[in-house]
């Protein structure tokens, strides 16, 4: 029987909006389910493909990822990409990214047959609400995971790279919570920690007196609105929006 998998995906593109924006790089890094009951990254289940474009990358992303039209040049297209490392059999549990939404963008349900998917963003805002930020490379560095090798990290903003650091958070996350209850936060806005800018940025939600707090309920950002109106409901004894139970610890 294979063994229940995570699949952890990340994207270099041209830009961030498809169609006009396209992919280039993609890497990948599978999370399972041992026989001792306990989640481990699987050194003998990952990798990159370089992803054709059809079209130059521009200067500013080339700086970000440092990814050339002549590193590309010959390589698959998206689609051919896609299929081979997003419809490959067997099936992952959910595919994960860290900011999963931008990976969405790209990795369509046309692609991925449907599959769900877990965002470690947020999930690291509800499970690790003290770090000092949540970008992937500060946890790597402040929660400084168990086996994760410091080398095979490297470079930041490369697919392979940077989907082997999520992949770490991502296992220790459902050492504490179960596939389903990341898939459900996934469907739901970031509950932040704090404030995150402002006269009032870094200061919790509880800090706010009502009049404060009431100024961000109607926030542009649908993070913050969502934050706030989470600590509304709780000072007023509401129930509060939260993922779907599990129907069992792993699914």
């Amino acid at each position: 029987m294979t063994q229940p998998f995570v699949r952890v995906v990340d994207l270099e593109t041209t830009g961030s909006r498809p169609p006009g924006d396209r992919v280039v790089e993609i890497g990948w890094q599978d999370v399972i389910l041992g026989d001792d009951g306990d989640w481990h990254v699987a050194l003998d289940r990952r990798g990159a493909l370089y992803v054709d474009p059809q079209k130059p990358i521009p200067a500013v992303t080339m700086a970000v990822h440092h990814i050339r039209d002549q590193d590309v040049a010959g390589a698959p297209t998206w689609e051919a990409a896609a299929a081979q490392v997003l419809r490959e059999e067997p099936r992952p549990l959910a595919f994960a990214a860290h900011r999963a939404s931008f990976e969405q963008r790209f990795c369509t349900p046309a692609l991925t047959g449907g599959a769900d998917w877990i965002c470690t963003w947020k999930g690291a805002l509800r499970i690790w609400p003290d770090s000092p930020s949540f970008s992937n490379q500060v946890l790597r560095y402040w929660r400084d995971p168990t086996g994760l090798d410091h080398q095979t990290g490297l470079p930041a903003h490369r697919a392979f790279p940077d989907a082997y650091v999520t992949a770490h958070h991502l296992r220790d996350m459902l050492a504490e919570v179960s596939v389903s209850t990341l898939v459900g936060w996934n469907a739901l806005p970031g509950l932040l920690p704090r404030v995150p800018y402002g006269p009032e940025r870094g200061r919790s939600w509880h800090e706010l007196d009502d009049a404060l707090l009431q100024r961000f309920v109607s926030d542009k950002d649908t993070d913050v609105r969502y934050s706030a109106l989470e600590e509304v409901a709780r000072r007023s004894g509401q129930p509060r929006q939260a993922a779907p139970e599990p129907q069992a610890r792993l699914f």
